[in-house]
């Protein structure tokens, strides 16, 4: 929840200006309300997506935004189920599944997120809370893995300043392609793209992008700067 119509645009100038690599997607979320702008002005290839969406279809929810209304809007993007939708707003994993389910529906991509507390690292249950979390995820997802993208955000690494050292970034999602293997297909697990989010900046995404199941990166506060989200979506790779 951050932005001005000001901020907003000086953002896009600095994107419009940057060089994007050919190997590489960016998707820019912005608020509801700086959507429309953001369409309008934001060059390609640049894609833009949604923070949210409902998991009703339409109807008297008031203050809710469909994915059918997002879709026909012209967007093509959600993220579901962020640390922040789950700890500060409620949302369970039942919910965030059928919010997965009506955006697929809908015929939006999703990025879906998944991550543990500072507690329950602490108590050694990261994997027992990622895994569950994927499970209900996957069970949303059916045969439409082609647009989903897993993003690992562990809740103890947003905004604090902290981040997920690279070994253990690749320790989480290496476990996560490990169980869509198993639990969906080997061309599933291939495939999908599981992105890291947690503290990302200019000083570590080579790092952490240097990682062999690090294929990307879901940017929040360093989103804000221009040149910092640049300098991250052109991190190296090994």
């Amino acid at each position: 929840m951050n932005g001005s119509k000001q901020s907003v645009a000086k953002l896009v100038e600095d994107l419009n200006n940057a060089d994007i690599p050919s190997s590489v997607d960016v998707v820019v979320a912005p608020t509801f309300l700086h959507l429309e702008t953001v369409q309008r002005t934001l060059r390609a290839p640049y894609e833009v997506s949604a923070q949210n969406c409902s998991q009703f279809k339409d109807g008297a929810f008031t203050g809710d935004v469909s994915a059918a209304m997002l879709r026909d809007f012209g967007v093509t993007w959600t993220i579901l189920g962020h640390s922040e939708r789950r700890s500060v707003f409620g949302e369970s994993n039942e919910v965030v599944a059928a919010k997965v389910d009506m955006a697929l529906k809908a015929g939006l991509r999703v990025i879906a997120c998944v991550g543990e507390s500072l507690q329950e690292r602490k108590d050694n249950k990261t994997m027992d809370v990622v895994i569950e979390q994927l499970k209900h995820i996957a069970g949303a997802c059916k045969d439409a893995w082609d647009r989903v993208v897993i993003a690992y955000e562990p809740v103890w690494a947003i905004g604090t300043g902290l981040n997920a050292s690279p070994a253990q970034a690749q320790e989480v999602h290496a476990a996560i392609r490990a169980w869509l293997k198993v639990n969906t297909s080997a061309d599933v697990a291939a495939s999908t793209r599981i992105i890291y989010g947690g503290s990302v900046k200019p000083s570590n995404c080579d790092d952490l992008m240097g990682q062999a199941d690090v294929d990307g990166f879901l940017v929040g506060g360093a989103s804000l700067v221009g040149a910092d989200f640049v300098r991250i979506f052109n991190a190296k790779s090994a």
